[in-house]
């Protein structure tokens, strides 16, 4: 009777042979678009701000300085006596010359060594005068200081 018969077609099978290529590809942006933090902050800090601030560059001789409450893991306020951490270590006023003259024995010949002072904006100046002698003891006149310009902060 009908000449014509209907034929099941079945949907086609997608091609996934270019997955692997494509997944590897956003892995490898993703690998060198990604900067890893040096240091990990273990003292809470909030900023100050400041009207004339100027963007300082990555060195290889950055040591980072922060002086706020010491926290725990999970970000918890341990205490409300401010810690000094020079990189990835507690330090005290007294110890920063030492472990400035550690820091410097690893640069190249010819570096200087600059401090970047992330401090809280509730820190005592007392607190970041002393530091500022130890590390005028030490002889490191290169010195950053951190703060959010006060046009980005929103009200």
């Amino acid at each position: 009777m009908s000449r014509f018969r209907r034929q099941r077609r079945d949907v086609p099978g997608l091609n996934l042979a270019a997955m692997p290529d494509l997944i590897f590809t956003v892995l490898f942006f993703f690998m060198i678009v990604t900067h890893m933090r040096d240091v990990t902050p273990r003292v809470r800090y909030e900023v100050p701000q400041g009207t004339e601030l100027e963007k300082a560059g990555r060195k290889a001789g950055m040591v980072y300085l922060f002086i706020g409450k010491p926290t725990d893991s999970q970000g918890r306020v341990l205490s409300d006596v401010s810690r000094i951490q020079l990189n990835n270590r507690y330090v005290a006023v007294g110890e920063i010359a030492a472990a400035l003259a550690v820091e410097r024995e690893k640069l190249p010949q010819g570096e200087h060594l600059t401090i970047s002072i992330r401090a809280d904006r509730d820190t005592d100046m007392g607190i970041i005068n002393d530091v500022k002698q130890e590390l005028r003891k030490a002889g490191v006149l290169h010195i950053n200081y951190s703060a959010t310009n006060k046009a980005d902060k929103h009200p």
